[in-house]
């Protein structure tokens, strides 16, 4: 659908950092939240962390204190910041943005996923 573009993943080897870039690609009038949802094989997607437009952020326990998320909520870019990384943070990460248009209505946008692997 390429509403959001991803980049940054990538293999790192453990204790190593990388950071994910997400970019709204499609015509923004307000959003609501941004965020990076993860999926690892066999396991559901899961919230890693996310930021709303008055700069609010929420993490998972498992990345708090070793993940940052920030971004712009004006300009729909939303960035993940991820050091000490750990082989149990390897899967497909995903940008997520909740947008509201001028009518109200909400509608959701996710990434096309960028793979993270962290192995020696």
């Amino acid at each position: 659908q390429g509403q959001l573009v991803e980049s940054g993943g990538g293999l790192v080897q453990p204790g190593g950092s990388l950071r994910l870039s997400c970019a709204a690609s499609t015509k923004i009038f307000r959003i609501l939240t941004m965020g990076w949802y993860r999926q690892a094989p066999g396991k559901q997607r899961e919230l890693v962390a996310a930021i709303t437009s008055s700069g609010n952020t929420n993490y998972a326990d498992s990345v708090k204190g070793r993940f940052t998320v920030s971004g712009d909520s004006a300009k729909g870019t939303v960035y993940l910041q991820m050091n000490s990384l750990k082989p149990e943070d390897t899967a497909v990460y995903y940008c997520n943005q909740v947008h509201r248009n001028q009518l109200g209505q909400l509608s959701q946008f996710w990434g096309q996923g960028t793979q993270v692997t962290v192995s020696s």
